[in-house]
């Protein structure tokens, strides 16, 4: 049995001097090297969910213009009786004006709104603070802030009201703005830290040159490129603080200082004991359908966003 060195190949399959070798030509990916029953299975799990949402959002759209009767008995059928007597709209009147949800969705925009701006206002500096002035021990710091999004503020509910009636903040807007901030910020601080980590550090030592303050860069050079972010931090605060019940419902006590989702909790009692089931369903629409739209609306920035803060 011979070997055959190097140096007895042929010329021709031996590489000149100085010239380049070739890259190894790329394996294709697994998905596609063609049939792949788990990505068929994936695939048929998503359009099955996809369809389900799809049904009840059908189903909710048309039972708030529904009578009760129509509801149980023809739940996927199109709405007749309200539209037969020439009042379509009595379901979202009922919400709207018995159950109190005008003044409802006046408290929790103005709630909502403020409190994701001021939210956003805070985590902002926070984040480049961490990520981008070198300050001592801000790596143990910001685990320390993400270690707060894994508490479960369920857990924090008993403290918080012996804590806001000791400081005479329940059944108060004021403490409710308090208690969206403090729970908000270690989300939005962690997710800032990643948009500002992805922004390129010549700019900022340009800014130094030129005599600029850490102050001064951080609002007129990092905070502009970091508007994307900022603007998904905003969203998805605005999108959680809406949809929040529980510490509505906890917090809460008088009429006027109902948020949407406390109102549709006492809604759900009366129309129960009314069998008003259909101004019932128009209270859950009022609801949803406004994030639904919000998000449909700036779902590709949302998702651009969030990929952009995770990938750097």
């Amino acid at each position: 049995m011979t070997v055959t060195s190097p140096s007895s190949a042929p010329a021709s399959t031996r590489p000149r001097p100085g010239t380049r070798t070739p890259p190894r030509k790329p394996k294709p990916a697994p998905t596609a090297r063609g049939f792949s029953p788990m990505r068929l299975l994936g695939m048929l799990f998503v359009w099955l969910f996809t369809a389900l949402n799809v049904l009840i959002l059908y189903w909710l759209a048309t039972a708030m213009f529904k009578t009760p009767l129509e509801i149980f008995n023809k739940p996927f059928h199109l709405p007749f009786t309200w539209f037969e007597r020439g009042d379509p709209f009595y379901n979202l009147r009922y919400a709207w004006e018995s159950a109190g949800f005008g003044n409802a969705f006046v408290v929790t925009v103005v709630l909502v709104a403020v409190s994701s701006v001021v939210i956003v206002l805070i985590s902002a500096p926070a984040a480049y603070a961490l990520t981008r002035l070198g300050v001592r021990g801000s790596n143990p710091l910001t685990s320390f802030i993400a270690i707060g999004m894994g508490i479960p503020f369920q857990t924090l509910v008993i403290p918080l009201f012996i804590g806001m009636s000791d400081l005479g903040l329940t059944n108060s807007l004021f403490g409710m703005f308090l208690v969206y901030v403090a729970l908000s910020l270690p989300f939005t601080v962690f997710l800032l830290t990643g948009f500002f980590k992805s922004l390129p550090d010549e700019l900022e030592e340009a800014a130094a040159i030129d005599g600029a303050s850490p102050f001064r860069t951080f609002f007129t050079v990092m905070l502009p490129l970091a508007r994307g972010g900022l603007i998904t931090a905003l969203i998805l605060n605005a999108i959680g603080l809406w949809n929040e019940t529980l510490l509505a419902i906890v917090f809460l006590t008088d009429n006027a200082n109902f948020t949407l989702a406390r109102a549709l909790f006492t809604l759900y009692g009366a129309a129960s004991y009314q069998s008003e089931y259909g101004g019932l369903i128009a209270g859950v629409a009022i609801v949803v359908l406004p994030m639904l739209v919000l998000y449909l609306l700036l779902a590709r920035r949302i998702i651009t966003g969030l990929t952009l803060g995770a990938g750097k």
